[in-house]
């Protein structure tokens, strides 16, 4: 069996500033040294996309950007089921969706969120108080990894668990500068890469983690009532099989 992979990006964080590369095609099609020695910074997410909803423009190649409040920046694996209704009442909010791809919805529904809050020191409670509000707002499957300026890495996954997201941690690469943390679909992300990171478990149901720009590591559960009801083909048909799976208890 083999997919077609629609497209590719990364994007990237360093002093304020984001630096993206994207495009339709395969990681060797999307990148080369020239354009991988531009992604500068120690925080950044990437994402390869085989479409199961909106179309595949190269504007729908994820991660996805909007630059109100802060400059944010999303990888999302997963399907809104009330996109639509979500479209609709964005566009009544003057906020412009310039696909037809859920991932841009969820991103501009918890832009809105974090805007309505209107936070000044970019504190993680205000901002997982946000996902709680996109929570309440969006249905459907969503594991995603967010860069916010200021902010630093969040990572959520929907309250039902539908869509896998783990996370590990290792020693940081300079001796003495804490914890390198890094989160994925699957926990062979980890094995590749060198140092190796350790898995730790996977993100729970309505769990939402953000590492700051100055590494820390900040965790809540974002929902009242989370039910682990993972999607059983994440198993069957898209995992490898040297994945691991280590569920909170």
């Amino acid at each position: 069996m083999t997919f077609e992979i629609d497209a590719a990006g990364i994007v990237t964080l360093q002093k304020g500033r984001l630096h993206l590369r994207k495009g339709n095609g395969t990681v060797s099609d999307v990148f080369v040294q020239s354009n991988i020695t531009n992604l500068t910074g120690n925080i950044g997410i990437g994402h390869v996309r085989y479409p199961t909803a909106g179309g595949s423009c190269s504007a729908e190649a994820q991660p996805l950007y909007t630059n109100a409040p802060f400059g944010i920046a999303l990888a999302h694996n997963g399907n809104l089921t009330n996109t639509q209704e979500l479209m609709l009442i964005l566009r009544e909010e003057r906020r412009h969706i310039n696909t037809d791809s859920d991932s841009e919805v969820l991103l501009n529904v918890f832009a809105e969120e974090l805007q309505r809050r209107r936070i000044r020191d970019q504190s993680p409670d205000e901002v997982f108080d946000a996902v709680r509000g996109m929570m309440r707002r969006c249905k459907g499957a969503y594991s995603v990894v967010m860069v916010i300026n200021g902010v630093g890495l969040l990572a959520l996954r929907d309250p039902f668990g539908i869509r896998p997201l783990c996370y590990g941690s290792r020693v940081g690469k300079v001796p003495g500068k804490g914890t390198d943390y890094c989160w994925a679909s699957e926990s062979v992300a980890f094995d590749t890469l060198s140092p190796r990171f350790e898995l730790q478990r996977d993100v729970a149901p309505g769990e939402a983690m953000i590492v700051t720009t100055d590494g820390h590591l900040f965790t809540s559960m974002c929902h009242s009532a989370p039910v682990l009801s993972p999607c059983i083909f994440e198993f069957v048909y898209f995992a490898r099989p040297d994945s691991v799976r280590i569920h909170n208890t």
